[in-house]
């Protein structure tokens, strides 16, 4: 307090140095996680419709979007897969010769110092679009529990640094890390989609993975937007059941979930900023409404200020081009 009664608080604001002096939460390409989508045939790099700037690409395009994130500082993707033959046991998501057990092989002979994340569900290869077996018109849980644990394992064998299931069935973590441990792979870590909202944010994605459910919904196994309590209970059966992260998604209309969890537990905790989020920002910028730039990071700060350590974003590209500018 000075002689004038009030604080000077605009002391530490007055110049782009100062205020960079004081930061308290910033944002660095190391956070960064960047979602690739392999499809199966020749010659396809096709962009996603209500995904600018995110494209669909065949394998010999691979090597070269992951030199461009080597180039750029991104050290970490996640993958998912787009097949062509889909059935009701989404047996692709399990086949050694699978679209994303070959695009993990391929990155991590070509690109080791990659840190591969393989996306463990069953939505895009199934006929029916769900994630897991269907019965009667039910998801039924425990025995699409196995079929998860052959596709965890399935893409460790192919080189996955860690797996990340999305599928919200009850047991999911536990079934996995034993499946894991008991092929050998007690070293390859879980990133459990933990807090997994049933969330309007995710229509571009069901585009770009082909993975719209053929009938009803998923709000039988994904959570109730609604609830905040459920969350702090689905990420504890996670931890005790032996993840390694935890994924809150989406996470704009979720940070106070994130907060919660990180302030609860102690593992690395993850954002998916989800492709509704990235595709309105995209579609304000090219209509000039805002400023992308300078509403992306806004964004993706305020995920960091809520908690997260780590975030899977489809701004990847842009903002390491960003940092390193």
């Amino acid at each position: 307090m000075d002689n004038t009664g009030f604080k000077r608080h605009r002391r530490l604001r007055r110049t782009e140095s100062l205020r960079a002096l004081v930061r308290e939460t910033k944002l660095t390409k190391e956070d960064l996680i960047y979602p690739i989508f392999v499809v199966e045939g020749e010659g396809i790099r096709k962009e996603v419709p209500s995904m600018p700037g995110v494209h669909h690409i065949s394998l010999e395009y691979l090597n070269d979007e992951m030199k461009e994130l080597e180039a750029l500082g991104i050290r970490s993707v996640i993958v998912f897969g787009v097949p062509k033959e889909k059935d009701a046991q989404g047996s692709q998501a399990y086949c050694e010769h699978g679209i994303v057990q070959q695009a993990i092989r391929q990155i991590k002979k070509n690109v080791p110092s990659l840190a591969v994340v393989a996306d463990t569900c069953l939505c895009q290869y199934t006929d029916h679009g769900h994630c897991g077996l269907v019965e009667n018109g039910e998801v039924l849980n425990d025995p699409s529990l196995e079929l998860l644990v052959k596709t965890a394992v399935s893409q460790a064998e192919a080189g996955a640094d860690i797996i990340a299931p999305s599928n919200m069935m009850d047991g999911f973590v536990a079934a996995i890390r034993k499946g894991l441990d008991e092929a050998g792979y007690s070293q390859i870590p879980i990133m459990s989609y933990a807090v997994k909202y049933a969330s309007a944010f995710y229509g571009p994605f069901r585009d770009a993975a082909h993975s719209s459910p053929q009938f009803g919904d998923r709000k039988a196994y994904q959570m109730d937007p609604a609830n905040r309590q459920e969350a702090i209970r689905e990420a504890a059966s996670d931890m005790e059941e032996g993840a390694d992260f935890l994924i809150v998604k989406p996470a704009l209309s979720y940070l106070d979930i994130m907060r919660e969890v990180k302030d609860r537990f102690h593992a690395p905790l993850v954002a998916y900023n989800v492709s509704g989020e990235y595709s309105m920002i995209k579609a304000a910028a090219m209509n000039g409404w805002v400023n992308e730039q300078e509403i992306v990071m806004e964004k993706l700060t305020s995920m960091k200020r809520a908690g997260a350590d780590l975030i899977i974003t489809y701004f990847a590209k842009d903002v390491a081009e960003w940092l390193n500018e």
